[in-house]
C-alpha cells in the first residue's frame, strides 16, 4: 500500500513560450506522478501560452496576477496556507525571493530552486534580493556548469546540483516531406539556404547582431532567408533594421514542425543558461552557429556540431554562417548534432530533480 503523494508547487514568473517555461512542461510529462502531486503557479497573467498544455496534462494551474498585479505575493501567501505544500520548487528569481520571504521564520514547505541564468546578468535590485535570501533554499539545481559557477552562497556538498535538461520532441516530424511542409508553412523557397532562430525579441538575445550578420551573408548567398521565431519588446526596432530575406514568424507553438525546413540554427545571445531551443535544433539534426556564452559550450563543440563565436560580433557570426552555406559541412555537422543529442535526456533530468526532492524531504 502506497502512502500519500508529496505535494509540490512549481512557481514561475510566467508560462509563456520561453525556454525555462518550456522546461517546466517537459518535466511535467516525465514526473513521477505516483509519488508527487504537482501544481503550478505563475505571476504574469498575460504569459499564459502553456497553461492549456499543463491543464491537459492534469496539472492544476494557479494564476497569481491580475489587477492589481502587485498584490500577487499576498495571493501566493494565501495559496501556500491553503494548499499546505510539502515542497515549493521555484523558477526565476522574483517569485523565488517572494517564496523565501513568505516562508521565513515559520514551519512550511521545503524550498528547491532551479537557477536558469547567470547571476551577474540579473538587474542589481534582483541580484541583491536574491543574494540576501538565497540561503533559505534547501537545495539548488543549476541548468549548466556555467550557471552553477555563478551561484553564490554555496553550502554543504549536495546543496547544489547540475542537471542538464533536454527537449521533449518525441514524434516530431522529420525527413523530406516534413521539410517541404515546413517550408510551405513559412512560404520559403525550396532551394533557399534558410537560417532560423528561436527566442524572445529582447536585448539579451541580440537579434540585432544576427540581422547585421545576415545582411553580410546575403552578399555571399543572395537567396538566403532568415526566420525569426518569437516576439518581444524589440520587435518594431528589429523590423525597422531588417533587410531583404528576413521573415518575422511571431510566437509559434509548432517550432518542432518548423525545424525540418531550416538548414542552420542560429543563436546570437549575449547571455544564456542552457537554451532549450538549441537542444531542440540539435535533436532535429540541425547544425548550429551560436555564441560562446553560458552553458552552450557544454553541449556543442566548435567545429563538430556547429560553430561557436563571440557574442556581439556580426562579422564573426556572418563568417560562421558562410561556412555552413556549404551543404557538405552542414551534413557533417548536422549528423554530429543528432548524435550528440542522443545524450539529452529530459526524463533522466526529471529523475535527477526528484532525487533532489527526496534528499531535501528526508532531512
Amino acid at each position: 500500500m502506497t502512502g500519500p503523494r508529496t505535494r509540490v508547487l512549481w512557481l514561475a514568473k510566467g508560462l509563456g513560450r520561453g525556454g525555462a517555461e518550456q522546461l517546466l512542461l517537459n518535466c511535467v510529462r516525465h514526473a513521477d506522478r505516483s509519488r508527487y502531486e504537482i501544481e503550478v503557479a505563475y505571476v504574469l497573467p498575460h504569459k499564459d501560452a502553456l497553461v492549456p498544455a499543463l491543464t491537459a496534462a492534469g496539472v492544476p494551474v494557479h494564476c497569481l496576477g491580475g489587477a492589481p498585479g502587485r498584490r500577487w505575493p499576498l495571493r501566493l501567501r494565501a495559496l501556500l496556507a491553503e494548499r499546505r505544500y510539502d515542497l515549493v520548487h521555484t523558477h526565476m528569481p522574483v517569485p523565488a525571493v517572494a517564496a523565501r520571504l513568505l516562508t521565513l521564520g515559520r514551519r512550511g514547505p521545503r524550498l528547491v530552486h532551479t537557477e536558469h541564468n547567470l547571476w551577474e546578468r540579473y538587474r542589481l535590485p534582483t541580484r541583491w534580493a536574491n543574494a540576501l535570501t538565497y540561503g533559505r533554499n534547501d537545495a539548488v539545481v543549476a541548468v549548466s556548469h556555467a550557471v552553477a559557477a555563478g551561484v553564490g552562497g554555496r553550502r554543504a556538498d549536495g546543496w547544489l546540483t547540475v542537471v542538464h535538461h533536454g527537449p521533449d520532441l518525441g514524434g516530431a516530424p522529420s525527413g523530406p516531406a516534413a521539410r517541404r511542409a515546413a517550408r510551405a508553412e513559412l512560404g520559403l523557397p525550396e532551394d533557399a539556404l534558410v537560417v532560423g532562430t528561436v527566442g524572445n525579441l529582447t536585448a539579451k538575445k541580440d537579434q540585432a547582431s544576427l540581422l547585421a550578420a545576415f545582411a553580410l551573408l546575403r552578399g555571399r548567398v543572395p537567396g538566403a532567408r532568415l526566420v525569426l521565431v518569437g516576439s518581444g519588446p524589440l520587435e518594431a526596432a528589429l523590423r525597422a533594421r531588417a533587410g531583404e530575406g528576413v521573415l518575422f514568424a511571431g510566437m509559434r507553438a509548432d517550432v518542432p514542425a518548423l525545424l525540418p525546413g531550416w538548414d542552420v540554427f542560429c543563436l546570437s545571445s549575449r547571455q544564456e543558461g542552457l537554451p532549450v531551443a538549441l537542444m531542440e535544433a540539435m535533436t532535429s539534426g540541425l547544425p548550429s552557429v551560436v555564441t560562446r556564452v553560458g552553458g552552450i559550450p557544454e553541449v556543442l563543440d566548435d567545429g563538430v556540431e556547429g560553430r561557436l563565436v563571440a557574442p556581439g560580433d556580426p562579422v564573426a557570426l556572418a563568417a560562421a554562417l558562410g561556412e555552413l552555406a556549404d551543404p557538405a559541412v552542414r551534413e557533417r555537422m548536422g549528423a554530429a548534432a543528432r548524435a550528440r543529442s542522443e545524450s539529452f535526456d529530459v526524463a533522466g533530468a526529471q529523475r535527477a530533480v526528484e532525487r533532489v526532492y527526496a534528499r531535501v524531504l528526508a532531512n
